[in-house]
Parts: C-alpha cells; structure tokens; sequence
C-alpha cells in the first residue's frame, strides 16, 4: 500500500474513533456509535496489514482468528451483570500488550542513536512501566468485582510513602537503564516491570469496593497511554492516537464519577474506603430503636396502581437479579394506566459508568423516560412512588446531612423526598461502601425484602 494512502486510511479510522466516542456519549446514538468504532478498527487493521509493515501475514491471520473466535465466544456467554469484570480483565491485555512490544522493541536491533536513541529509550521505560501498572491493577480490580476478593481497602501502614518509594526506584532503574549497557538493559527493564506490577497491585488493593467504577474507568485511561505508548515504540501513528483518545477520555470520564462522588482523583487513586459488601449496617444514634417497615407485593402493587407519577431508580441488585426485563414489563403496564414513569439514574450506579443505562437499553426501555440524577432530582417532591431497586449509597441522605459519613458530599438521588418510597432488598446489609442507610427507617419508606425479580415478578401479576 502506498505510503500516503496509508496515512489517509489512518486518518479515516482516527475519525471514526472520534465519531464513535461522540455517539456512545449517548443513548439513541450508541448503537451507531459502536457501528463508526468497528468500522475504524477494521480499516485501521487492514491498512496495517497491507501497508507492508508486517513479517508474516499467514501468521498475523491465524493469531487474529484465534483471539477472534475467543472473544466471540466470551461475548456470547458473558452476561451483562458481569460486564465490568470484563472491561477490567481486557484492560489487563492492554497492559501486557505494552510490555511485550517494549520488550522487542528494546531487543529488536535497531539504527538510532543519540538524541533519537535516548527518547526511545524513554519511551521504552514509560510503555513498559504505565503496560506492568495497567496489567496488574486490572487483575486486581477483576478480582474484586467478581468478588474473590473482598471490597475492604488494603491500608497498610506508610502505603503512600511506599508507593513514592517504588516511584522513585523505578525511575532511578529508568536512569540506569538509559545508561546501561545491552546486557544490563533487559536486566533492569525486568525489573521495572515487575517493580510497576507490585505498585498496580498494591494502589488497586488500598482502594475500597466504594471507589470501583472509578477505578474501572481510571485502568481504562490507563490502558489508553499504555497503548498510546506502544504506538510511540512501534512509530505507529493511529495506535498513538487511538491510544490518546481513549486515555483521555477515561481520564474525563473518572474526573466526572469523581464529581459524582464529591471525591477527589487523588484520594481514590491513594486509598478509598468501604467495608466488604454484604456485611450488616451499623445503626446510627438517629436510628437507634427504629426498625425498618417492611412491605408486602400486594402493597406495592396497590400503591402503584394509584399513583400518578412514578420514578425508578435502579442499582447493582437489579443487574444482579436480572430484573431489567420485568422492570420493563412493569413500566408498560402503567404507562398504558396513564401513570408517569421515569428512571433516575446516579453517575456511579453500579460497578461500571453507564451500567444502569445498558441494562435498561438492553431490557428496550424508551430512552426519553431515562434520566440523569441533575435532571430528575427536582421532581421527587412531586412523586407518588419511588422504586428503589437494589441501590444504596446512590439514595443515602447521610451523604447530605451526616458529616461524620464517609460519604458525605456525595451528590445523591434525593428519593426521600417521595410521598412513598419503595426499596426492593434482599436483607439489610450494605452495599460495597459500607456505610449504613438512614433511608431504611425514615416513615416514608417501605422495605420488599427477597430477590428482586422474584418481587417484581409478582408484582407485575398483581398489576395485570
């Protein structure tokens, strides 16, 4: 392929890229937004291929059709609950990725020298150093939401000193290894890399069950500068773009979550908070001697069907229950009732920045009932019935007026001020934060205990 249509075709799926993050900002357009990124990614491939860059085209085809047909086959079987440990263990293949190729590229002869050598030099210990850090921090994260390890934060004592400690090791490693001879090279390029690897796992370790979409979507920018590195060390111009635009915009999009949770980037990436997930709410002074109210299907449905306005509010127990779709079934029978019925959604519902939004679209939701907290939150005032389904610390009015929580300042969904509110919960355990929730025994609030979908469920038969 000619060098100048090379350049074009890259520039062609660097546009696409552009157009495909721009259409995933939102619903009605993520489908096509989706569409615009594989058809980059194929021309970007193809125009790698035929630009006469590669060794061995037989082997490139058979290596793509391998890892092809395994990622079909995980898609396929992956359930939508289990997304975010899937977007967590493929940013760990980003991070490998980057190390491999700095590796070759370190031992692949080559003919710069001075200036050009020492930046690629550097660019070796950056790729390899940000491919260790992204690898095992997203081994670790995976781990965590999958729930093989638990959500409390690993705070041993002087981490953060530590962690500067491996910093500056690696760095004093990265002098030397610009320095180095070939031999002592690869030996401290080793070392780097594994000392990058002790520093993902221990950060990710030190941040709490709370803080996980954060971190999911900080890896994901991560990723991004490990494959924008790579593109360097490769001399690959749409791999350093393609590797830009997704490292700054996970960075944009963390900058936003932490927002969301009035924390600051620093103090996730440092250490986090929150307990293990599961484990019994602790009763505030308030709530002491209170108990929880609970409710029944019949008084839901009941309260349901004369209601005018409704809003949704959905969280991880409802991914977990796979209730989406009777959700959905629920919302077509009241709308037909001429009940108002709109879904608020928190930004870091769930265990991955847009989570809620997926299943919701997945369960044919219209997308003009599904609204963002800063939308939605005026009109709780104004609503009969709120569904809390499998939410916690996205609804809890400590993170408003608790100051000893360590939550508080988190923008939440305001539901309390609801004439009713509903909360559909297996037990009183907290979610992965931790923290206990007042909302439980506030008057207005009535807990459905047992699985979510099996409530609903009834529910909807209730309503028919």
């Amino acid at each position: 392929m000619p060098e100048g249509l090379l350049t074009v075709s890259y520039i062609v799926a660097g546009v696409l890229f552009i157009l495909s993050l721009r259409g995933l900002s939102n619903q009605e357009t993520a489908s096509r937004g989706n569409l615009c990124g594989v058809a980059g990614m194929i021309i970007a491939v193809l125009a790698t291929i035929l630009g006469g860059r590669v060794g061995s085209i037989g082997t490139l085809m058979v290596v793509m059709l391998v890892g092809g047909g395994i990622g079909l086959i995980v898609a396929r079987r992956m359930a939508m609950t289990e997304m975010p440990e899937l977007v967590a263990i493929l940013h760990s293949f980003v991070g490998v990725a980057a190390v491999l190729v700095g590796i070759v590229s370190h031992m692949e002869p080559g003919s710069l020298s001075g200036t050009e050598l020492l930046i690629h030099e550097i660019e070796i210990v950056l790729g390899v150093f940000i491919g260790a850090y992204t690898f095992t921090g997203s081994v670790i994260a995976f781990l965590k939401l999958r729930g093989s390890i638990g959500g409390k934060p690993l705070t041993l004592p002087l981490r953060h000193q530590l962690n500067l400690l491996l910093v500056l090791i690696s760095v004093l490693f990265g002098a030397w290894f610009v320095n180095g001879s070939p031999e002592e090279q690869l030996m401290y390029l080793l070392i780097i890399i594994a000392i990058a690897g002790l520093l993902g796992i221990h950060m990710i370790m030190a941040i709490g069950g709370a803080d996980m979409p954060v971190v999911v979507s900080m890896l994901n920018s991560y990723s991004g500068w490990a494959a924008a590195s790579a593109g360097f060390m490769l001399s690959n111009d749409l791999l350093i773009i393609t590797g830009a635009l997704v490292g700054s915009s996970g960075a944009i999009l963390s900058y936003i979550m932490c927002r969301g949770m009035n924390r600051s980037f620093i103090s996730v990436i440092a250490g986090g908070f929150g307990v293990a997930e599961g484990t019994i709410a602790v009763v505030s002074k308030e709530d002491d001697g209170k108990e929880a109210q609970s409710t029944s299907a019949e008084e839901t449905a009941d309260l349901l069907r004369s209601s005018k306005q409704v809003i949704v509010v959905p969280g991880y127990g409802m991914a977990v229950a796979q209730a989406q779709h009777i959700v959905h079934e629920i919302t077509k029978n009241l709308r037909s009732r001429n009940v108002s019925v709109k879904f608020a959604i928190h930004p870091v519902a769930g265990r991955l920045p847009g989570h809620m939004n997926v299943l919701l679209a997945e369960a044919n939701l219209p997308y003009d009932i599904v609204f963002e907290m800063d939308e939605i939150n005026s009109e709780f005032n104004a609503t009969d019935v709120v569904l809390v389904i499998g939410a916690n610390d996205i609804v809890n009015p400590g993170a408003l007026d608790d100051e000893s929580s360590p939550i508080f300042g988190m923008p939440v969904l305001e539901v309390w001020d609801a004439k009713t509110v509903i909360v559909l919960k297996r037990s009183m355990a907290t979610g992965y934060s931790g923290v206990g929730n007042p909302l439980y025994f506030r008057d207005n609030t009535r807990m459905l205990f047992g699985d979510a979908k099996e409530s609903l469920n009834k529910v909807a038969a209730l309503l028919n």
